[in-house]
């Protein structure tokens, strides 16, 4: 945890707001987009001492515009796009 803290706190677009004593971290992530979000989320899964990272809220507001309804957005939390199901 020692070394944890100072590298998420040092990492662009996250903000570390607590911590408690069985090693787990609040931390809010705050970028342009869902492929930013996820390369910060892969960063954060490469550092010693992560076990896992949890989503707990997602707010995206400006990737509506371009999104269209129902439309699958491959890659998304799941590493390659081209291991994704086709869309239905």
């Amino acid at each position: 945890m020692e070394q944890l803290l100072p590298s998420l706190a040092a990492m662009e677009g996250v903000e570390v707001h607590g911590h408690d004593e069985q090693g787990n971290v609040v931390a809010v992530i705050d970028c342009q987009d869902s492929g930013e979000m996820e390369g910060i989320v892969k960063k954060i899964n490469g550092l010693t001492g992560v076990l896992s990272v949890g989503l707990t809220y997602l707010n995206v507001e400006d990737e509506e515009e371009t999104t269209v309804p129902g439309e699958r957005v491959p890659g998304i939390f799941r590493g390659d796009p081209a291991s994704q199901p086709p869309a239905s």
